[in-house]
């Protein structure tokens, strides 16, 4: 099931999943649905922690009225978790982007976190500040945490993902290189675009042969997959857990393929008025326009 964040008439956000072929999100919480998922809370964080798959068999067996259905296209969606407690990134973990730069794969994970304010959805402007330097693209595959994961093994890891989507890791090149770490760099407002759908595991065959595409201004710039990982999302997670607990909601970000802007010649570095699409099938497209932060 593919889920979502919305925003309806009243304006406020509501969670909701799509259906007929995702061309509809259904609000289920709609006034007019059935008893018991009116009653679910209002945010997807929350649905995270009742479980998604059986929530998703559930859903999938209810009946909802016209008036709880809308046409994807009439509506705004917003990142499916619009504040994640935290994106756990990954750093230097494509074996082509390695190639690439000349490196040695690491011979462990190398994580960062980002803020989970730093989270922006689809359609909306990554802004760049006057002083920000060069930025940045690094399209990437999301894992999203559905239970909280602590000192786990990597043979269990897997048990603890609730679903997968898209995520857009825009990072300050020029303040990763100055300050020689990540946090400043990766941290910046409107700096990780997510979404456009949270899917759950069993409409993804394998996490691992996952396509990876970002255009920038209509230009492929990077074209991978999750084959190429060095460290695959089992291992990932296991780390990550031993280095702090990985909540419900929490986004790891498996690390970008081949492409960034600094590779390319000229530097393809991002600008005010420019765009970025990244399509990963089955996942979606993330459209992300560039603005400047006045």
């Amino acid at each position: 099931m593919k889920f979502v964040t919305f925003v309806c008439e009243d304006g406020q956000p509501r969670p909701g999943f799509l259906s007929a072929g995702d061309s509809e999100v259904v609000d289920a919480r709609h006034a007019d649905g059935p008893a018991w998922a009116r009653a679910l809370p209002p945010a997807l964080i929350d649905w995270i922690d009742l479980g998604l798959p059986a929530l998703a068999a559930k859903l999938v067996d209810s009946t909802y009225p016209p008036q709880a259905r809308r046409p994807v296209s009439s509506v705004r969606l917003l990142a499916p978790l619009p504040r994640p407690g935290k994106v756990v990134g990954a750093a230097f973990n494509f074996h082509d982007a390695l190639r690439e730069r000349g490196m040695a794969p690491p011979e462990a994970p190398v994580l960062f976190v980002k803020s989970g304010r730093t989270v922006i959805g689809p359609g909306e402007a990554v802004r760049l500040a006057p002083d920000v330097g060069n930025v940045t693209y690094e399209a990437e595959l999301g894992v999203v945490i559905g239970k909280t994961a602590l000192r786990v093994s990597a043979e269990t890891a897997m048990d603890h993902v609730a679903g997968y989507l898209i995520v857009n890791d825009v990072s300050a090149t020029d303040m990763v290189r100055a300050d020689k770490g990540f946090v400043r760099g990766k941290n910046q407002p409107t700096f990780c675009p997510v979404g456009p759908w949270l899917v759950t595991p069993d409409e993804i065959a394998d996490p691992h042969a996952q396509p990876i595409m970002l255009e920038l201004d209509g230009v492929v710039r990077q074209q991978g997959t999750t084959a190429d990982l060095v460290f695959d999302i089992p291992a990932l997670i296991a780390h990550a857990s031993t280095q702090m607990p990985l909540d419900p909601g929490d986004i790891i970000a498996t690390g970008t393929p081949a492409g960034v802007a600094a590779n390319h010649e000229p530097p393809a570095w991002l600008r005010p008025g420019a765009r970025m699409r990244v399509v990963l099938p089955g996942l979606g497209t993330l459209d992300t326009p560039v603005i400047e932060d006045r």
